[in-house]
């Protein structure tokens, strides 16, 4: 009996120490199907990543059936059910990787909630086929320090996840390059008084869109970004001048030097003041 697909695995177990402090990879391959049968799985501790690298199939997930094709990415997490399939007209290969660990919670939970699809068509697919060749490699090869290394590839596809799932469409084109001027206007003008509603007139865009694009795009929102630059100037004047608390909250932007001192504090688990002496 002919095999339905040619498939070449490495399944892992990892350390308990890789458990606890790494992102590790559970199994990792490469599929080719031969002709269309369904893989379907649920209740899995586990994330998994895809790429669609020849060949068209359909992927079930939260019930419903989706179409996907050569330079699709898949990112989902498998305690929840699904399946997929490919086409028999055009049978697919896929480069895959089963990983969970330290932080692959939360960077799915970041996922979601910027609305990112689960299913993405990154304008280069290479990246994501090199880290994963080479993740491969590794769990193959099992040098010294392979968990740690398996660690660093996972991470650098997360990262890549994150950086290649664009929106797409008509809206989004005509947008798109609002939060990168808003941010730039941050840094420029973090010095002042800057709220939402005056960002909104400004750039000609809903608030409530601008809010939601920002975060999306920098996983952050307009408001904390904010901050996070005004704390950054804050701290090279703490070291590199001689001006009193009072001024540099003035300088970059803080209401008063009681407001600065109680985010700083907020931020750092010191005073200002003790930045300066420690740093």
């Amino acid at each position: 009996m002919m095999a339905k697909s040619l498939s070449d695995r490495v399944l892992a177990t990892p350390s308990s120490y890789a458990k606890k402090h790494y992102l590790y990879v559970q199994e990792i391959g490469t599929l080719t199907s031969m002709e269309p049968h369904v893989s379907s799985r649920e209740n899995i501790s586990s994330y998994l990543f895809l790429t669609v690298q020849k060949g068209e199939g359909y992927l079930t997930y939260r019930g419903r059936k989706h179409y996907i094709q050569a330079g699709d990415c898949v990112y989902i997490n498998c305690r929840n059910q699904y399946a997929h399939e490919s086409s028999a007209e055009h049978p697919w290969t896929l480069m895959w990787v089963h990983f969970n660990g330290n932080g692959a919670d939360d960077f799915y939970q970041a996922y979601q909630g910027q609305d990112r699809s689960f299913i993405f068509h990154p304008a280069d697919t290479a990246p994501f086929t090199d880290s994963l060749t080479a993740l491969f490699g590794l769990m193959q090869a099992k040098p010294s320090l392979m968990e740690l290394s398996a660690h660093k590839y996972l991470t650098d596809i997360i990262t890549l996840i994150f950086t290649e799932n664009r929106a797409e469409g008509v809206q989004g084109a005509s947008v798109s390059g609002k939060p990168a001027q808003v941010r730039q206007y941050l840094e420029e003008h973090y010095m002042e008084k800057i709220s939402l509603e005056e960002l909104s007139s400004l750039f000609y865009i809903s608030k409530y869109y601008l809010s939601r694009e920002y975060k999306k795009t920098y996983g952050i929102t307009i408001g904390s970004d904010l901050t996070a630059r005004r704390l950054s100037h804050a701290k090279s004047l703490l070291r590199f001048s001689d001006s009193s608390i009072e001024e540099i909250a003035a300088l970059c932007g803080f209401a008063d030097a009681g407001y600065f001192i109680k985010v700083f504090k907020k931020a750092e688990n010191m005073t200002p003041l003790e930045y300066r002496k420690k740093w």
